[in-house]
């Protein structure tokens, strides 16, 4: 009967801990866009260098 209770106690423990992580991490911004980095290597946004003006002295 000891372990039952020792048991339920660990297994409320864990699972209270589990959301306080979740909720963490849903406040910290973990989830804010899933898919978006995996298309970010496809994007060409470099734009070529732009020539260096010399100044005449």
């Amino acid at each position: 009967m000891y372990t039952t209770f020792f048991l339920i106690g660990i297994g409320l423990f864990v699972g209270v801990a589990a959301w306080f992580l979740f909720i963490w991490a849903v406040k910290s911004g973990q989830f804010d866009d899933p898919e978006a980095p995996k298309y970010r290597m496809l994007d060409d946004d470099d734009e070529p260098p732009k020539p260096v003006k010399k100044k005449k002295p």
